[in-house]
């Protein structure tokens, strides 16, 4: 065997320095955050609770439970609102929409309104559940008491309340000769 000799060694590189200086680099820029301050909505120190608010002209109805505050999406919390799509008949037996009457039932009551929320977390798609106020109308209130939402199951007394009076007169949906979704069917 030939004894190779090797002419060019490459220069050592100074490893033991790369992660220290790493290290230092991630103090540096820690700091640095910590000095400007982080988002409150970092490491679990968001607010339990945020009030959302619009002017009338920047709330858009996205459907019978759902508003649209300039770039905020929340979903009235306590209710269920038929969605679009969902058919129903009239007295005269008519098939319609309950999804979208639901909505300009919703419209009906902001009036081109400034919208005030008060937001306690957020449903499974990520939108806020709020309580809504436009004026001195209380929304979600309002839209059962009208008849195009239900109250949910752990929703507050007054909205049961407001729901059963709306079956018990007749409006809305629960109006005589109306065919309510057939998911109304199975609440008692």
């Amino acid at each position: 065997m030939l004894n190779r000799r090797r002419i060019f060694r490459p220069a050592q590189s100074p490893r033991r320095w790369r992660g220290a200086a790493t290290l230092l680099f991630v103090g540096v820029l820690g700091a640095a955050l910590t000095g400007l301050g982080l988002p409150s909505a970092l490491m679990g120190s968001a607010p339990r609770e945020q009030d959302w608010a619009a002017p009338g002209g920047e709330v858009r109805v996205v459907d019978g439970d759902t508003l649209r505050l300039r770039d905020r999406t929340v979903r009235l919390a306590g209710l269920l609102a038929p969605e679009r799509g969902t058919r129903c008949t009239d007295a005269a037996g008519r098939g319609f929409d309950c999804g979208v009457a639901a909505a300009e039932m919703l419209s009906r009551l902001l009036r081109d309104r400034d919208v005030a929320c008060r937001v306690r977390g957020r449903d499974r798609f990520g939108r806020g559940l709020g309580h809504c106020v436009a004026a001195e109308t209380d929304l979600n209130l309002g839209l059962i008491g009208a008849g195009f939402a239900l109250a949910d199951t752990d929703a507050p007394v007054t909205l049961g309340t407001a729901e059963a009076l709306a079956r018990q007169r007749g409006q809305g949906l629960w109006a005589p000769g109306f065919t309510t979704p057939e998911s109304w069917h199975r609440r008692p």
